[in-house]
């Protein structure tokens, strides 16, 4: 990874003791106790990017980028602007340590980008803005998505050893984080959908004296006939007493 020696990445250096990985051990402790108790999937992308550069020896700054379904990448959480800026040098330029680090599934280090010959075009956009070092991490593959965290400083030389050890560590509690936070949305949904559309049932079912399974159908030919999601139709009917168009 540049000027770094393939065999020494991922060691220890030799201050890296057992009381350090005591501290270590207790940060990530409380890191996962703090990530539990955000209370939505955006809450917790935020406290990941801050609990990243409170954690993490080197980094200035924090953010994730996500793919999600193949419709592009982009930022989803930053603890400042600048990272939004040089995120979207390397989405403009297709090249980058974030792109790497998604599309190649590793860790990677730029200790000094103005030196760093893989990203030619990314480091001649981001000359201006400052950022001399990064360190993107991984954090998810599933299906068509894809997440990475990456972290920023305006030193040369910023990341260490110890910042790739850490950083894998806390990026898997984060991966897990995420996931959960996720999960916990999409129940959320769709509990939040299945209510709506009973409701939007049981109107339709009082109105028209209707079972359930012919109310639904109605609903269902109302979505195919105004080319409307079914659940946009059932909270239309809900809200206005109407359906979306008469069927």
């Amino acid at each position: 990874m540049g000027e770094d020696d393939p065999k020494d990445r991922g060691r220890p250096s030799m201050e890296y003791g057992g009381a350090e990985l005591d501290r270590l051990g207790f940060v990530l402790v409380d890191l996962a106790r703090r990530l539990q108790s955000e209370k939505s999937e955006q809450g917790t992308l935020d406290a990941i990017v801050g609990a990243a550069v409170d954690t993490i020896p080197g980094a200035g700054y924090a953010a994730i980028s996500e793919i999600r379904g193949r419709r592009g990448i982009r930022t989803t959480a930053t603890t400042d602007e600048l990272p939004c800026r040089v995120d979207q040098v390397q989405y403009d330029t297709d090249q980058g340590p974030c792109l790497s680090s998604l599309y190649e599934e590793t860790t990677v280090r730029a200790s000094d980008l103005v030196s760093d010959p893989r990203w030619p075009r990314f480091v001649k956009g981001t000359t201006e803005l400052g950022i001399r070092s990064m360190l993107s991490f991984q954090l998810y593959v599933t299906g068509d998505n894809l997440g990475a965290l990456n972290l920023y400083a305006r030193r040369a030389g910023a990341f260490t050893d110890e910042s790739e050890q850490v950083g894998l560590l806390f990026a898997a509690h984060a991966a897990v984080a995420m996931s959960d936070a996720r999960q916990i949305t999409q129940l959320t949904q769709a509990l939040g959908t299945r209510d709506t559309i009973g409701q939007a049932k049981g109107i339709l079912m009082e109105r028209h004296r209707l079972t359930g399974e012919q109310a639904f159908h109605l609903l269902v030919l109302s979505s195919q006939h105004t080319n409307t999601k079914l659940l946009d139709v059932a909270r239309h009917l809900v809200e206005s007493g109407e359906l979306t168009a008469s069927v």
